[in-house]
């Protein structure tokens, strides 16, 4: 009824150990933080921050206001950002945030009243036209002028 558990079993729901994305930074309001934050999932700043990090989520809340590099997939701005912002999923400004710097996002989502300022650059992940196909293509069409020279 009441097994033990084996020594060599790997646990992952060890509270030493938390299991793989379960990497949470939470910089709560009032405090205040410099330096760079590596190898979390997500990172949430509701208080001061002047950081370089690469995550997957960043949220920084109403009272936070964070400035420095920011690489991510996906970023929610309620507060205020400042610095430089790489969002290769979606960029949401919600209605009180403000982003300014140099912005480069793949989508964005600016709600009513959301601030957007600086340099920004969308980041489409267009494939360039390989040379082959394109002459191909230029060996097995004829322009329109050709054409009409050839009826005639």
């Amino acid at each position: 009824m009441f097994d033990k558990k084996n020594d060599n079993e790997n646990s992952t729901n060890d509270v030493y150990r938390p299991a793989k994305g379960n990497a949470k930074v939470v910089i709560g309001h009032g405090v205040s933080i410099v330096g760079e934050i590596k190898q979390a999932d997500e990172v949430q700043i509701d208080g001061d921050a002047d950081i370089v990090v690469k995550t997957d989520n960043l949220v920084v809340g109403m009272t936070g206001e964070c400035k420095g590099t920011v690489e991510t997939l996906n970023a929610d701005i309620w507060g205020s950002f400042n610095g430089d912002i790489k969002a290769e999923g979606n960029l949401t400004i919600q209605e009180e945030g403000k982003v300014s710097g140099t912005v480069e996002y793949q989508n964005i989502q600016i709600k009513l009243g959301g601030k957007l300022s600086g340099d920004i650059k969308i980041s489409d992940k267009i494939q360039p036209i390989k040379k082959e196909d394109k002459k191909e293509e230029d060996e097995d069409s004829i322009s329109l002028q050709e054409a009409a020279n050839k009826e005639e």
